[in-house]
């Protein structure tokens, strides 16, 4: 396993434990900022000292940082912890985003990692998620979007200061 992989699991058990459903922490952090520091893409130490995104500041980060691509461009067999490749799985329409999940594990029943509004941060399956979504106009799979991050070894190098 690969050192970023290992970060990044070590910041999804700290996102899991600080999530937790009786932590009142939980209710300040964004689903946005939940999976962009899961998989490093925000410049803080831990998930405390990271901003918090709203939904336009979300969909300029996608533009930004990301490329959409379409669910058969992930392998079947992608796993976070093997693959150097980063991606998010957006519901809702990636100008106005509901939602981001990091894809971790596509062979499992629940390959995406994100936060739920009232479940605390976990894996869930897409139907979770849609499901979850339904009252803020996601209506179903029309409105699952893919997106890899582009320069990921360039922006996880200068998260450590190099160039």
């Amino acid at each position: 396993m690969k050192i970023e992989s290992l970060q990044m699991l070590e910041r999804m058990k700290e996102l899991a434990t600080i999530c937790a459903r009786d932590n009142p922490l939980y209710e300040q952090v964004d689903c946005f900022s939940i999976a962009l520091y899961a998989i490093g893409c925000l410049d803080a130490e831990d998930l405390m000292s990271a901003d918090d995104l709203d939904d336009f500041e979300a969909a300029d980060f996608l533009k930004q940082r990301f490329e959409e691509i379409t669910k058969v461009d992930i392998s079947p067999a992608y796993k976070m912890t093997e693959d150097s490749e980063r991606y998010l799985m957006v519901l809702g329409d990636p100008e106005f985003p509901k939602h981001f999940a990091v894809v971790a594990d596509m062979e499992s029943d629940k390959p995406f990692f994100s936060k739920l509004r009232y479940f605390g941060s976990g894996y869930d399956s897409l139907e979770e998620l849609i499901k979850e979504y339904l009252d803020e106009g996601v209506t179903g799979y029309e409105d699952v979007h893919y997106f890899k991050l582009n320069g990921y070894r360039s922006l996880n190098n200068r998260s450590r200061g190099e160039k």
